[in-house]
């Protein structure tokens, strides 16, 4: 049923400065951008090794009342060093959800809260890298 990750969806009330702020953490800027007027409404990245879909978007089309603290699911993305990473989110002003914990051999999470009050994960998944390394070798 489910096949794989598509689009993570972030909203924010400035998409602006969420734009700005996921732009220096990931290094690119978005591929897509929609403009209402002359502000963007949401901005899309394509991140990582199998190009995952990372959308934010105006809080004015969330589904329902938004809290202005960090909640739902969270969403793990694969990086090769936890406690870098971690460091890194916190000192570009984002708060921490969870501290890293080593959650087995080879499994590592953290999670922190945007500056604009979604939850953003990271991991070290050994199975990440074994599926990587399979697809790259096919």
């Amino acid at each position: 049923m489910l096949r794989g990750l598509t689009t993570v969806s972030f909203f924010a009330d400035d998409v602006t400065a969420a734009w700005a702020w996921y732009a220096e953490l990931l290094g690119i800027e978005p591929y897509f951008v929609r403009e209402a007027g002359a502000a963007p409404v949401y901005a899309e990245f394509r991140v990582g090794d199998y190009q995952h879909e990372l959308g934010i978007i105006d809080s004015r089309f969330a589904a329902s009342t938004r809290q202005g603290t960090g909640s739902g699911a969270v969403i793990y993305w694969h990086v090769d060093d936890v406690q870098a990473s971690f460091e890194r989110l916190v000192s570009m002003g984002a708060t921490v959800h969870e501290n890293p914990v080593e959650r087995g051999p080879g499994f590592v999470t953290a999670s922190v809260v945007d500056p604009f009050g979604n939850i953003l994960g990271i991991m070290y998944n050994q199975h990440y890298l074994q599926v990587l390394s399979a697809w790259a070798g096919a």
